[in-house]
């Protein structure tokens, strides 16, 4: 996401690094590339104007001017607008009552049913609460079949009474949830291919008879600009309390999250990361500001860890590195916990002061398997005693994993360098 908005700004704040003063003539040509970036990614004209207006005011200020590193100041301008435009504070779901209850609504098309499967596990996982799925669209053909389907994959219950009246349904399900001491209730609302009134009166009537916490919007970002209509037709309409962008992994661009809550005033609350069911995260606007400038996320790389590795697998793989111990069981061990935190690309556009070439790197998932598949066809004694491998032992690892000897002999020295650098850094001694 923001790929190419990120390129073109970090080459931006690049440039403006390099000056040791900062006058309205030497960052003309740093805030027109700025505005380009902006434009180019779908960032409503309006808003952009705004924003460079605000970036140029800040920039030629007293306090910059002062500054032994103006560069490094108009970088922390940059930032804090883009940070501002983007929400400033985390808007996180608001719960009140017991069980809280959360209306999802949009157009069809969204990707709405996955979504509210989607932030059900997130409830589970994250909160350690029990939600309760309820199926009240009842006109779209299969949608309670496909609500039905993700809740058994998911393990979490389904509540639905076929092709009845919304209404109702909605308020039986709040019932249950009472009933079963269920925490959240989730209402799966029926979309239309555009806003009509018969879709608003229908969702008017749902929200006056639950009150529910939360009205949320979901919302496919690859939309772009035409976003902003979606989201003031339904808000016209609804009290909506935040929108979810989906698919922001499939939008290179990203204007439509940059102009959201400017234009509507509407809160971004969660953003739609990859098709599996876990790829659902809050937006957090500092985090994605600093990831747009290539500053890198370390928290929602800590956060993701602390999520899916195994605590104390990852203890005991760190005391044998610091023994200098490690070995390829260990290496193995490593392997699967870091596959657990997703594709390998995105965790190194999250580590701060990546430069371009590292972040754009494509990192094939067939790659790790066959690494894996190799240290997998070794024996357990050979795994722990890698300097054994000699020739005859690596052709029979070779025909067991189907890989060629030459990707054997890359993957042991490039063990073998890992080891080094981990003795350097055990004495010490930093490998850079």
């Amino acid at each position: 996401m923001f790929e190419s908005l990120g390129d073109r700004l970090q080459s931006a704040v690049n440039k403006i690094k390099g000056y040791g003063k900062i006058t309205e003539d030497n960052i003309s040509d740093v805030t027109r590339e700025i505005r380009l970036a902006l434009l180019e990614a779908d960032v409503n004209y309006k808003v952009v104007k705004e924003f460079i207006n605000n970036v140029k005011e800040k920039a030629l200020g007293e306090e910059v001017a002062k500054s032994l590193k103006p560069g490094e100041m108009f970088v922390k301008i940059l930032k804090d607008e883009l940070v501002d435009l983007l929400g400033g504070d985390d808007a996180p779901l608001y719960m009140s009552g017991h069980p809280s209850v959360l209306m999802l609504v949009g157009l069809q098309g969204s990707g709405k049913t996955t979504t509210i499967g989607k932030l059900a596990l997130r409830l589970r996982k994250k909160e350690k609460k029990r939600p309760l799925l309820v199926a009240c669209d009842v006109y779209r053909p299969a949608a309670i079949d496909q609500l039905k389907t993700l809740g058994r994959e998911l393990n979490i219950e389904v509540y639905s009474e076929g092709k009845g009246n919304p209404v109702e349904i909605s308020k039986n399900a709040i019932k249950y949830a009472k009933e079963n001491n269920y925490d959240y209730v989730l209402i799966d609302t029926a979309g239309r291919l555009h806003i009509d009134e018969e879709l608003m009166d229908e969702l008017n009537n749902i929200n006056s008879e639950v009150n529910p916490d939360e009205v949320l919007l979901v919302i496919d970002s690859m939309t772009g600009q035409d976003a902003i209509n979606v989201i003031e037709g339904f808000n016209n309409k609804l009290p909506l309390t935040g929108a979810i962008l989906t698919k922001l992994d499939g939008d290179t661009r990203g204007g439509a999250a940059l102009s959201i809550r400017h234009l509507t005033n509407v809160p971004i609350k969660f953003i739609g990361i990859s098709e599996k069911l876990d790829g659902l995260d809050e937006f957090h606007p500092d985090r994605m500001a600093s990831r747009i400038l290539g500053m890198g996320d370390l928290m929602t790389m800590i956060e993701k860890a602390e999520d899916v590795i195994d605590q104390d697998e990852a203890m005991k793989t760190a005391k044998r590195m610091q023994e200098g111990k490690f070995d390829l069981e260990d290496f193995l061990s490593a392997l699967k916990q870091v596959k657990k935190l997703g594709p390998l690309e995105n965790l190194i556009k999250m580590m701060p002061g990546m430069p371009k070439e590292a972040r754009n790197l494509k990192v094939n998932p067939k790659d790790m398997a066959h690494i894996e598949a190799i240290v997998l066809s070794m024996t357990p004694y050979e795994r722990r005693h890698p300097e054994c491998l000699k020739n005859s032992r690596k052709i029979r690892i070779s025909k067991g994993c189907n890989r060629p000897v030459e990707e054997i002999n890359r993957l042991l020295k490039q063990f073998e360098e890992m080891k080094k650098m981990m003795k350097m850094m055990k004495n010490g001694k930093m490998p850079f």
